[in-house]
């Protein structure tokens, strides 16, 4: 039930938002802001098999220009999103937004400490662009090419350290995107295709109910790999944790088949790892 008056309720799959709007003006049109909404929710839902969470409180502070300006996930005292919507937003705009669905993804992981941050956020920089693919809001040859642009940037630098002593914008958000990459790639190479990092995540949400819980990371970790029949998530942890590795990318996208540019040139389907590449954005 939604505790503010004033809220309106989106239903996704038995899970409720309560969407409460401060726009003094009333210039963001209120159904573009469902649409936008409910299209976000429908796209992690889908990702996840389930809206990570049955209750949560969407805040949107109008804010001036065009576009989504950022946000946050909180728990304070419940599971609370909180975005900046420019007052002239179109709905080509809000339809190319990922700021909603990366906040959304957050509420799929259990708080797992703030040393343990490059996990939250590179899975919800990782996942957006997966799930977004999936459900058809984002071209696949732009995630790639976002990644392939992107994850050199989660590489350490000289005189960092593993994954939990590095907190930059960098090892945070795109080191953590990497690691998830890395993971899914192994498991799917180990199941041959059967299951993926999507699959893990899946079952950590199930278990552990999500944000709304604190979790040990390698409980987390330990509940993914049961999932998927592998240690992939255990192993890569227990290797990047507290040393600096840095892994080939160039190798990497050459074995999946990704091309220095996606946006202009072909993917190589018969690259070894084509298959594994194909099957992480498409709909299960």
């Amino acid at each position: 039930m939604c505790t503010d008056p004033g809220a309106s309720t989106i239903e996704v799959q038995g899970s409720t938002l309560c969407v409460s709007v401060d726009d003094p003006a009333h210039s963001i049109r209120p159904e573009l802001l469902h649409q936008w909404i409910e299209r976000s929710a429908q796209i992690v839902a889908a990702y996840y098999a389930r809206f990570p969470a049955p209750l949560v409180a969407l805040r949107i502070q109008a804010a001036q220009g065009t576009g989504v300006r950022g946000g946050r996930t909180i728990n304070e005292p419940g599971l609370q999103i909180q975005v900046n919507v420019g007052r002239d937003s179109t709905a080509a705009d809000l339809a190319a937004d990922w700021v909603l669905v990366h906040e959304m993804v957050h509420l799929a992981l259990p708080e797992i400490g703030r040393r343990h941050n490059w996990l939250a956020e590179g899975l919800a920089t990782y996942v957006e662009g997966i799930a977004r693919a999936q459900s058809g809001n984002r071209d696949i040859s732009d995630v790639w090419a976002e990644y392939r642009r992107s994850m050199p940037l989660g590489l350490p630098h000289p005189g960092e350290g593993g994954m939990d002593q590095s907190p930059t914008w960098g090892r945070t958000y795109w080191g953590g995107a990497l690691f998830c990459l890395q993971a899914d790639v192994a498991i799917r190479e180990q199941t041959h295709n059967r299951a993926g990092l999507q699959t893990a995540l899946r079952a950590i949400l199930s278990e552990t109910k999500g944000y709304r819980a604190d979790r040990d990371i390698d409980e987390v970790l330990r509940i993914g790999d049961a999932a998927t029949g592998t240690r992939v998530l255990e192993e890569l942890y227990q290797a990047n944790k507290e040393l600096p590795v840095t892994p080939d990318l160039t190798l990497l996208w050459a074995r999946l088949g990704v091309p220095e540019d996606p946006l202009s040139q072909p993917f190589d389907d018969h690259a070894p790892l084509a298959a594994i590449r194909i099957a992480i954005t498409h709909r299960p």
